[in-house]
């Protein structure tokens, strides 16, 4: 699935969730699904988790979180190795 095909899975509705990036149809937080997957949880664990969701649905969140990182920079603190 295209980049603009997964997004599309994606709104953002000031009416909805505070106006938070969510899942279409969902109350779904784009980041809770990002959390979890950086947390380690699988997609077939979000998908057990969240039944109404679809694979692409998760996708979306990742492609979601691509697009905001690609201008966004976050400082991070310098580690030395030992």
């Amino acid at each position: 699935m295209q980049q603009d095909n997964l997004l599309s899975r994606i709104s953002i509705d000031p009416n909805i969730c505070f106006g938070k990036p969510c899942i279409r149809g969902h109350r779904i937080w784009v980041s809770l699904i990002l959390d979890y997957l950086a947390g380690g949880m699988t997609i077939e664990e979000i998908l057990e988790a969240y039944s109404s969701i679809e694979r692409e649905d998760v996708l979306a969140c990742i492609a979601y979180g691509a697009e905001m990182a690609r201008d966004v920079f976050v400082e991070l603190p310098l580690t030395e190795k030992k």
